[in-house]
């Protein structure tokens, strides 16, 4: 993974309304670098196809400039392959001075996309200064440390992706940290789910879940920590935690 990324998590934030920005735009040769980066990210499962489009503001209706439709194959553990993907890909626009939103209910102008189906969109926009990125991410609402991290191990690592972004800022996610492995969790319980219908809570969770993966690796990465990692597909949706992965050290 791109380590250079790490730095960006400090700067990202979600740009539920595109507005005072400025009036620079995303140009020619921006929207072929992103379909380039894409290409070269690194998977979170390696025989998954995954492809992207980049369609204008106006086949979404959104304040946005374009939206980055993401498609892929329906296999195991697609979901979260998918937000371990896009985050990369998020991280990487946050470097370009291009603002960011996933747009959970966002629908696709096509459901389907040379034999991929349609599984989330990341809306974007040109910002004209760094100074309308996040400027204290410590300032943001995240869950507590003693929420989401079980142990005494690599609280540094937990300060820090404890904020990753998710759907309606559900946070669904638990880690047990040992001396010698990180175990992490798909964690469920019914509560706050802000404007996501019931039934689509699952979804976008696994969604989180790859996505909460992606700034781990990156502060491992950054922390100068090696690692192998197994990954999990989920026997029981319902179970409160869920198995996801297991980095061993």
């Amino acid at each position: 993974m791109n380590k250079d990324l790490y730095e960006m998590i400090f700067k990202r934030k979600s740009f539920h309304l595109f507005r005072n920005i400025g009036n620079d735009h995303i140009n020619e040769d921006e929207l072929n670098d992103i379909e380039k980066e894409f290409s070269k990210l690194k998977p979170l499962v390696d025989d998954i196809k995954v492809k992207i489009r980049i369609v204008k503001k106006e086949s979404i209706l959104r304040g946005q400039e374009y939206c980055i439709l993401f498609y892929s194959e329906v296999k195991d553990n697609y979901l979260q392959n998918i937000g371990y993907l896009g985050e990369q890909l998020d991280l990487y626009l946050v470097s370009k001075n291009i603002g960011t939103l996933w747009f959970g209910i966002g629908k696709p102008d096509e459901e389907q996309f040379d034999g991929l189906d349609f599984v989330i969109m990341i809306a974007i926009a040109k910002v004209d200064s760094e100074d309308k990125f996040r400027k204290d991410m410590f300032k943001s609402k995240r869950k507590e440390i003693s929420e989401i991290w079980s142990g005494d191990n690599y609280l540094d690592i937990a300060n820090i992706v404890r904020f990753s972004p998710s759907a309606c800022n559900t946070q669904p996610w638990k880690v047990e940290a040992h001396e010698k492995e990180i175990k992490v969790y798909r964690y469920r319980k019914e509560g706050k789910r802000g404007i996501m219908p019931k039934d689509k809570v699952l979804y976008y969770n696994q969604i989180d879940i790859g996505i909460f993966m992606c700034f781990l690796e990156l502060c491992l990465e950054h922390n100068g920590i090696t690692y192998k990692k197994e990954v999990f597909v989920e026997e029981d949706h319902e179970k409160e935690n869920n198995l996801t992965a297991i980095y061993h050290f």
